[in-house]
């Protein structure tokens, strides 16, 4: 796919990511280079991206280990993240060495994994956007789901995004082609472009009609709260953290898109429109697209960890409700009203403990 490895007729390359590829002609001193540079860019993405995610692990194990919804969820992306950026040793030994070291299982594992994370990542992506919006629409109802339950969410993005990746890792090999090892799959070439389209299908399309959708909703939902507040309040709604895990989401679809239909178009034009070193710096570009996903992701999980850790202070009690001298302040943990479950709400303003503030509501809204 896009690769400039030679294929007998009828035999795709198999990788989802065509940096696998390795090419077989002679290298010039420009390919050196070339491969010199995406080795050592590659390489710089996968330390700042291993360490970012890392620190986004411990930042959420610190501080939001007690926020079901958000502590479950960006353990999910940057778990996936740590994942994809772990193949990158082996792209790098690929591109310099030329060849394939890793074996068939090396093949069924590395290959599969791009359609692993990618999956996951959006999945989890798509459920924090659909819970988000639960907090506006239905917020009591966000707040009863229990951590457990959302594990068990996350659980099934895992499991779903196995089962489309599962194909891959049962029909890859390794196959010897002279004195080169390539890993391709045991399907033709309808079956292969079939499979691709499917996965367009489940990684790009539906999930960003389904997100589009919500936030569509969601923006009607704010619209609607700040007519019916800002006449009593003068207060705007504080809309960060939506609004950052909408720039995971673009995101997610700048770096991948542009991969996705760079494959597509070698699967359904039949041959490629460049010239096999056009086609090669495509292959590069767009490999550092998505890697460059993983390695600048940590940087907004962390932004989004604060900015819903500081949501969480400001809407949790214990800090002086009320504001007036006199009036009842409450320990950290505790609100003036309680549901038989033992979760809190509170009674200051119409939201949840999980809920994002539409409109400041008269005290004990939620208690009625």
């Amino acid at each position: 796919m896009g690769s400039t490895v030679p294929q007998t007729p009828g035999t795709p390359n198999a990788s989802l990511n065509s940096s696998w590829a390795s090419p077989t002609e002679p290298s010039s001193l420009e390919d050196l280079v070339a491969t010199g540079c995406i080795g050592v860019v590659l390489s710089a993405m996968g330390v700042v991206g291993v360490a970012g995610n890392v620190y986004t692990l411990a930042v959420v194990f610190r501080f939001l280990r007690a926020s079901a919804s958000m502590y479950v969820y960006v353990v999910n992306l940057a778990l996936a993240d740590l994942l994809y950026l772990l193949s990158i040793p082996f792209i790098v030994a690929t591109y310099i060495t030329k060849d394939w070291h890793f074996g068939d299982v090396g093949c069924r594992v590395l290959f599969s994994l791009d359609f692993l994370t990618m999956h996951a990542s959006i999945f989890t992506l798509t459920l924090m956007s659909s819970e988000r919006y639960a907090a506006v629409a239905r917020p009591l109802d966000a707040v009863q789901r229990s951590k457990g339950y959302r594990k068990v969410l996350a659980l099934g993005t895992w499991l779903l995004a196995l089962l489309l990746a599962l194909p891959m890792t049962l029909a890859i090999r390794l196959v010897r082609r002279g004195h080169k090892s390539l890993c391709l799959p045991a399907w033709g070439p309808r079956a292969h472009r079939a499979y691709l389209t499917l996965l367009f299908g489940t990684s790009i399309v539906g999930p960003g009609v389904l997100i589009g959708l919500l936030y569509v909703r969601l923006a009607r939902a704010y619209w609607l709260s700040q007519r019916a507040s800002f006449t009593e309040t003068r207060r705007l709604p504080n809309p960060r953290v939506l609004y950052l895990i909408l720039g995971i989401v673009l995101l997610f679809w700048a770096c991948f898109l542009p991969f996705w239909l760079w494959q597509l178009l070698a699967q359904y034009r039949g041959a490629q429109p460049l010239t096999p070193r056009a086609a090669r710096i495509v292959n590069y570009l767009t490999t550092c697209l998505t890697y460059g996903n993983s390695c600048v992701n940590p940087f907004l999980y962390t932004l989004l960890t604060k900015n819903y850790r500081d949501y969480r202070q400001r809407s949790l009690p214990g800090r002086g409700i009320g504001g007036p001298a006199g009036a009842r302040t409450f320990p950290r943990g505790h609100t003036p009203c309680q549901r038989g479950s033992g979760r809190s709400l509170s009674s200051s303003s119409q939201q949840g403990t999980e809920a994002i503030a539409l409109s400041q509501a008269a005290p004990g809204g939620l208690c009625a």
